[in-house]
């Protein structure tokens, strides 16, 4: 062993270690130096001990007077009790608060220039994730083996690992195997664009890199291995957002002999032992379970926050009774007209806010919104006086309103007015501090009964709403042809406080069935054995019923760690233009390697 290897970690020494000898190794946190002695404040990610150097050793002294943040040091020393003027001086806010270090030996293992950025503050109380003061997002990337030093992030990842280990002991424990799919498989275009690889040995030919393991954990159900699990990475070539990487993980869960409520009970029961295990919350069972019909006409999304009410009600019948044009023009051309009551919410809006709510809806894609004030008599508002006194009762009694509410009304095409609504829905919650974003509040369900197909305008053909392998419900299979828009899915999405943390579908095990669906998305039968010719051979040796679901790993630990940056994390993420700033990738290659390529 060497003579500066640690025994002891920055986070561990207690009242009990008083006199003992330790050598300790870590990053100096802050550093206070006086005439007769320096403080030091080592850490690692278990914590922070507090390391003393006298003057009465003055060749480490000197050294120690050098050193400064973000060196590493090896440090030998005594532990005693802190006592300042003989009197007891214990820091509370540390775990190791009660004692210090008395340095006899410093070793100092590497300096560190001044860091562009602090990269460790003791975070506040109750502040368990989030550190306040955060560096630009774009530096903290570019150094971000100084990033990932700070608590908040080094917390955040060690929750993660904790995560996929409760994952891992619960499906061990009902019977599920890991199996690992590959990582260059073939292109199969169906959904987000596939990140391409060029084959060096077959010259003109591309690999893709998995958007998911959808086909191969198909396959191993084909084969036998009823119970499959992987945590997999995925890779999409699609438009980033907050919560959107080019690189994701996901668990991957694929059963055989299988209907929706097995898969319900396995991802109910490993939801349950997450939230226990990794945060002390208790999820009740059964999770509610919401029409995507329902959950469209109440909340405009199909993955409503249920932390808050806000619920979204149908006007449509009575705004056909008035003369407001923008009602009226609406509901001719085949739209809705929709509501949220925003419980007394009027006097906590000025006029330039409510212009500011109708910028929400217009950026969501809408005209923008109508807005009116429930007083004990009237309404106040703009469009008061296209609104008889027996309009203004019959809106009163549907949106349940009372004097001091605030009712906003958006008419469009009912996609439009879903989506408009929906996020005004979510904006209001914010501005009305409706929920706590830090609190322990999870609402999770799940949502059911999709669509089959959505149509692409576009390309003038049906496409599938989830991916081409989802089975109809039995009672819709004789519209697949006649009735592509009516056809349900056997489909269903598992949401957590507004986001989608997985999705899934039973699976088409039948080889007719899933020639037909291919038919529905337009594919011919040439066009489909040449991208899933292997998937329908596999299926016609016997496939039992199957169905899965994925679960995102990085929303489900932005959930754990609330908060809504994937980046937040991810160890080594990419910023909003999928550019890797500390390495500089994506970059140029050699010439020779493009010409081994044959590009």
């Amino acid at each position: 062993m060497s003579s500066w290897q640690r025994t002891h970690t920055c986070g561990e020494l207690r009242e009990t270690h008083i006199g003992q000898l330790v050598t300790l190794n870590g990053w100096i946190n802050t550093h206070r130096g006086y005439n007769d002695q320096l403080f030091l404040d080592l850490r690692d990610r278990y914590g922070i001990t507090q390391v003393v150097v006298e003057a009465d050793r003055p060749e480490i002294f000197k050294l120690a007077a050098e050193a400064r943040g973000e060196w590493v040091l090896s440090i030998k020393g005594r532990v005693r009790e802190r006592v300042i003027d003989g009197k007891q001086k214990h820091n509370t806010k540390l775990a190791t608060g009660a004692i210090e270090v008395l340095a006899e030996e410093l070793v100092v293992l590497n300096r560190c220039p001044t860091p562009p950025f602090e990269v460790f503050s003791v975070p506040q109380e109750g502040q368990a994730f989030g550190d306040p003061d955060l560096a630009n997002e774009d530096l903290r990337l570019q150094y971000r083996f100084l990033d990932l030093r700070r608590p908040t992030l080094q917390r955040t990842l060690a929750m993660r690992h904790r995560l996929n280990k409760v994952i891992r002991d619960n499906l061990d424990a009902q019977g599920f195997l890991e199996l690992e799919t590959p990582l260059l498989g073939r292109s199969t275009p169906e959904g987000a664009r596939d990140y391409l690889v060029p084959s060096r040995v077959s010259p003109g030919q591309w690999y893709a890199l998995p958007q998911s393991p959808q086909l191969y954990k198909q396959i191993l159900m084909v084969a036998g291995y009823d119970k499959y699990f992987q945590i997999a990475r995925c890779l999409r070539d699609e438009d980033l957002r907050a919560d959107r990487q080019p690189e994701v993980t996901q668990l991957d869960v694929e059963m055989s002999f299988v209907e929706m409520e097995d898969v319900f009970r396995v991802i109910e029961n490993l939801t349950v032992d997450v939230f226990r295990r990794c945060l002390n919350v208790e999820i009740k069972l059964p999770l509610p379970r919401l029409q995507y019909a329902d959950a469209m006409l109440k909340y405009g999304s199909d993955k409503p926050d249920l932390r808050y009410g806000l619920e979204i009600v149908d006007v449509s019948d009575i705004a056909a009774q008035t003369e407001f044009q923008a009602f009226r023009g609406s509901l001719e051309t085949g739209g809705k007209v929709r509501a949220i009551n925003a419980n007394a919410a009027a006097d906590k809006f000025s006029r330039k806010q409510l212009d500011e709510l109708a910028e929400v809806v217009k950026r969501a894609g809408g005209k923008g919104c109508a807005w009116v004030k429930v007083e004990a008599e009237k309404f106040a508002s703009g469009i008061e006086k296209f609104l008889a006194a027996p309009i203004q009762q019959q809106l009163r009694q549907r949106l349940d309103a009372k004097a001091g509410d605030l009712l906003l009304f958006v008419a469009d095409k009912e996609d439009i007015v879903c989506q408009g609504l929906g996020t005004l829905r979510t904006h209001l919650a914010s501005v009305l501090k409706l929920y706590d974003p830090n609190g322990l509040d999870y609402k999770i369900a799940w949502v059911l009964d999709f669509p089959s197909f959505i149509w692409d305008a576009e390309e003038q053909r049906w496409a599938a709403n989830h991916h081409p392998f989802t089975a109809p419900l039995d009672h819709d299979l004789d519209k697949l042809e006649s009735d592509p828009g009516g056809v349900k899915a056997k489909a269903y999405d598992l949401i957590i406080n507004g986001y989608e943390c997985g999705g899934g579908s039973i699976r088409i095990h039948n080889p007719e069935v899933q020639s037909r669906l291919f038919k529905v998305l337009g594919m011919s039968e040439e066009v489909a054995r040449s991208r899933f010719g292997f998937l329908l051979d596999a299926l016609k040796f016997g496939a039992p019923p199957h169905g899965g679901i994925a679960l995102g790993l990085d929303r489900w630990a932005m959930m754990i760690a609330r908060t809504t940056n994937i980046r937040d994390v991810i160890a080594f993420p990419k910023n909003q233009k999928a550019r890797d700033l500390m390495t500089g990738a994506p970059a140029a290659v050699d010439t020779k390697q493009l010409k081994e390529l044959g590009l």
